[in-house]
């Protein structure tokens, strides 16, 4: 999937370097790319595969609708600090809001563990457990979690992405928006090196903002490149282990579940 680009028609674009076209600087590729063997029938494929996820998608969505709930999907690298920020989310609006979360891993229920008990639905999903140890969720995975949530009851859902910054992106499963968390600790060029993951989303919380005095980070750097693949997104800056910002993340949910 990193080989591609989708297009906001639905199309699937070659980045492999094998359909002989040059590319403008937003899609450039570099390097060696000899070992591909890229080509029509490969788009074809993977356009029957996105067709087909976005059709469960929207039967997804169609379910949401039904529901009167909203869904967030959260994205992010690992270790951005995703889980413990929907911890410290669940801590504060269990009392108004009621919430559900689909938690998405390749192996172990490990996260799925870390939010029990603190007030929210939670349905895992393993992608190892029959979906090919996939790094990302995809509509039909969504579409396994939702009996295990009583969405009726629900105000909000919010999807935990398995941890990767390429292939997430990618693939509708029904969400109302996306969001991502990044962490100051990935250094301040990862929106121009990872484009359409920082493109496909409408809030990005940079997290881990207290490490920032021990960090040579420049923030304004980030923000600048941010705002070069994604002008006027959204931003929180957060800690969630010191709890900053956290209330200005849950206000940002509350006003989804309100709109």
């Amino acid at each position: 999937m990193g080989r591609f680009h989708r297009h906001a028609d639905g199309t699937a674009h070659d980045h492999s370097g094998g359909d002989g076209h040059d590319h403008d600087d937003d899609h450039r590729d570099v390097g060696d790319h000899s070992g591909y063997d890229s080509g029509p029938l490969r788009v074809e494929v993977l356009e029957r595969i996105l067709g087909e996820n976005d059709r469960t998608a929207a039967a997804n969505a169609e379910d949401f609708a039904s529901a009167g709930v909203s869904v967030v999907n959260l994205m992010s690298s690992p270790g951005a600090g995703k889980t413990l920020l929907l911890q410290r989310t669940l801590e504060r609006l269990a009392s108004t809001t009621r919430v559900g979360i689909v938690e998405g891993d390749i192996e172990t229920s490990l996260d799925a563990d870390r939010l029990t008990g603190l007030g929210a639905a939670v349905s895992l999903v393993n992608t190892g457990n029959g979906f090919g140890g996939e790094c990302h969720l995809d509509a039909t995975m969504v579409r396994s979690a939702l009996p295990r949530l009583p969405l009726a009851d629900l105000d909000l859902v919010i999807i935990e992405n398995v941890g990767n910054l390429v292939c997430p992106a990618e693939f509708a499963v029904g969400e109302h928006t996306r969001a991502m968390v990044y962490s100051v600790t990935e250094g301040e060029e990862k929106p121009l090196k990872y484009p359409v993951m920082f493109r496909a989303v409408e809030m990005v919380v940079v997290n881990k903002v207290d490490l920032l005095p021990h960090l040579d980070f420049d923030l304004d750097l980030f923000l600048a490149n941010l705002a070069d693949v994604n002008p006027g997104v959204r931003t929180v800056l957060t800690s969630a282990r010191t709890g900053e910002g956290v209330d200005a993340w849950c206000a940002w949910l509350t006003g989804i579940t309100d709109s």
